[in-house]
């Protein structure tokens, strides 16, 4: 059986290769900074698992140390010539975005397949994680259709990830680190006290505020932890479960698909979300760093609205 620890090894392998490769790139002063940065990554990814709550603290403590001492740097590996890149786009045009719906299509269908068809029955993928393992497995087939199709450099795909995870930096460990501080804050009780507070101010029998609460609380924490994975911990046992599922009979699965959405208006509104909002400005060298965010904030505030509506029609 294909477990999700597999998925695990994938993405430790990436980023020995990115910890090896910088360890030997003397073009990039702090390469030792690096190294370290995604070889402790990389042991977490391999080991996580099995070490002790201790022992993940403290490698999480080293990567804030490392990240926090500003030792980590940019590199620029060669991989293709810019003349290589211009003589690719001009042969291939937009078909060179094609592998990348691979992964997409091979996520999508994959599950749709093995879940609806005799292939469900043959215990080839961990049940619980079938459309996060063939979302790793259409990376792995439209990596080889890239290798196989444009032929770049054995090493092209190794370089150019550690480029692009260099330019993103400590920002790329942030989705991880928020969601574990969302159950760290749902085991100290926050949720249990956030819904006593809502238990004031919630009229009695009237849902709509209830669900009007619950959908702004989790934009709110969003905004304030940086991702919806760790908000909703909180919100579902301060207001989603206690609330609106047992006192009011809603559909939990609604109002927990729907109310990640409404978290996800606030990943479009706060500067935690780094990784989505900080580091693409980076990039993109704008004027602002804070240029994505002010682009968003008009389709969030309306699609959080969206979000109550759905959640008050659909779950009750």
């Amino acid at each position: 059986m294909i477990t999700l620890q597999w998925l695990y090894i994938l993405a430790g392998i990436a980023f020995t290769l990115f910890s090896l490769m910088s360890a030997f790139d003397r073009s990039n002063g702090k390469r030792f900074g690096n190294a370290a940065f995604w070889g402790l990554l990389a042991i977490s990814f391999f080991f996580g698992g099995m070490l002790s709550d201790l022992a993940n603290g403290v490698l999480v403590l080293l990567l804030v140390a490392i990240a926090g001492l500003g030792l980590l740097g940019r590199s620029d590996p060669p991989t293709t010539t810019l003349e290589e890149r211009l003589g690719l786009s001009e042969r291939f045009g937009n078909k060179l975005f094609l592998p990348a719906l691979i992964i997409p299509i091979t996520a999508f269908a994959g599950t749709i397949l093995y879940n609806y068809t005799v292939f469900g029955g043959s215990g080839l993928f961990e049940e619980r994680w079938v459309t996060l393992i063939l979302l790793g497995l259409g990376v792995l087939i439209a990596l080889i259709v890239c290798m196989i199709w444009l032929r770049p450099p054995l090493l092209a795909p190794v370089e150019e990830g550690r480029r692009l995870m260099d330019s993103i930096g400590w920002a790329a460990v942030l989705p991880q680190m928020l969601a574990a501080l969302g159950a760290v804050f749902a085991l100290a009780g926050v949720g249990e006290v956030i819904g006593g507070i809502a238990g004031g101010i919630i009229p009695e029998d009237s849902i709509f505020i209830a669900v009007l609460i619950y959908a702004l609380g989790m934009a709110l924490f969003t905004m304030i932890m940086g991702n919806a994975f760790a908000a909703f911990p909180v919100m579902a046992a301060a207001i989603g479960i206690p609330f609106l599922v047992v006192d009011y009979g809603g559909n939990p699965a609604v109002i927990g698909a729907i109310g990640m959405l409404a978290g996800f208006c606030g990943t479009l509104m706060t500067p935690m979300a780094a990784n989505f909002n900080i580091v693409p400005a980076a990039l993109l060298e704008l004027k602002s760093q804070y240029g994505v965010i002010r682009m968003q904030i008009a389709t969030a505030i309306p699609l959080l609205a969206c979000n109550i509506l759905l959640i008050y029609f659909l779950a009750f």
